[in-house]
């Protein structure tokens, strides 16, 4: 719903959407702490995975700020939180691409030292790019209240900034577009090869199939990072729709459906993530069940029985323990 130039967000849409940044928060948390705790889970993709993890919590913490406010005027609470948003934003869309050109680079140019050799590049890019653009963008007085028309609560580009569609597009925009180009034509080619080299060595499956499968898991574990893309653009578009409904001048960005969507999809991309990386990824689940069962067993070893008896302190008799053991049975039945 629209009042002048400002587009409202309801109280329900708040709350879905917090909760999607509170999801997101808690999956991005989880990705960091496994590749914290098990050493054996540090390989570059999953890596590259934390650090745009990093990108998604900074994201969905800022967002989260954001809708939980729903800011009204150019506040410098807004300003900040419309530079973090904007910066973890970006730089999620620049770790998406480096994933799938590290996977290309390392699956279809068989190349792991060329495709090692380029984390430092993926660093300079993703981290570099997005922070000098926000910098650029705080500096002109872009950062502001944007009056909800192409976001769900949080500040992005001031709405009576002059060339807003220009600075739309450099502080993510069209980002968005060229990552919906080259994730893609990056996919695609990554699965052909995958295809081909598996028909290629189809003769030699009987043989194969004695080895053990340790390897087998953990390369399964790295090659779900193709996914990224399309969790990537299926949460993605509806942000993109709405921005082109802003450039026809179409009132159809304020439906709340559509609102909502977006508010969700831009905050999700965490969660996701670890769902798919941890929650189904059958090593690491297995240990994460294995830690809970663990801290269950201790919380319960830790309790005293109800019925255990009870330890003699220094000075105290047997028949002295034997009269409060039996007032004890007395009184609980």
């Amino acid at each position: 719903m629209a009042v002048g130039n400002e587009t409202v967000v309801y109280l329900s849409e708040q709350v879905v959407v917090l909760c999607s940044c509170a999801l997101s928060c808690a999956g991005s948390s989880l990705i960091i702490l496994t590749y914290v705790v098990w050493s054996d889970l540090r390989t570059t993709p999953r890596r590259l995975l934390v650090y745009l993890s990093v990108a998604d919590w900074l994201s969905a913490v800022s967002y989260a700020f954001g809708v939980w406010r729903v800011f009204r005027t150019d506040s410098l609470d807004c300003v900040v939180q419309g530079a973090v948003s904007t910066f973890a934003n970006t730089s999620s869309f620049f770790w998406t691409v480096a994933i799938a050109v590290y996977l290309y680079v390392f699956i279809v140019r068989s190349s792991q030292r060329g495709a090692d050799s380029l984390v430092l590049f993926f660093h300079l890019v993703s981290w570099g790019v997005p922070l000098a653009i926000t910098v650029a963008a705080v500096c002109l007085n872009k950062i502001g209240y944007d009056a909800s028309e192409v976001s769900v609560g949080w500040c992005w580009v001031r709405i009576h900034a002059p060339d807003r569609v220009l600075w739309m597009l450099l502080t993510g925009k069209i980002w968005e577009f060229l990552a919906y180009l080259t994730l893609p034509v990056l996919y695609v080619l990554i699965k052909r090869h995958i295809y081909i080299a598996h028909a290629a060595l189809s003769e030699y499956r009987p043989i194969l199939a004695n080895r053990p499968l340790s390897h087998s898991f953990s390369s399964m574990a790295d090659m779900k990072l193709t996914l990224i893309p399309i969790i990537f653009i299926v949460l993605r578009i509806w942000s993109t729709v709405r921005f082109i409904l802003l450039l026809a001048g179409s009132a159809a960005r304020l439906n709340p459906v559509l609102v909502t969507l977006h508010g969700i999809g831009n905050t999700s991309q965490g969660a996701a993530n670890c769902i798919m990386f941890v929650l189904l990824t059958r090593p690491i689940r297995t240990r994460l069940c294995a830690a809970l069962c663990c801290c269950s067993k201790y919380r319960a070893d830790e309790q005293p029985s109800h019925g255990a008896p009870r330890t003699l302190l220094p000075g105290q008799d047997t028949s002295r323990q034997r009269e409060e053991d039996s007032t004890s049975r007395i009184r609980i039945d």
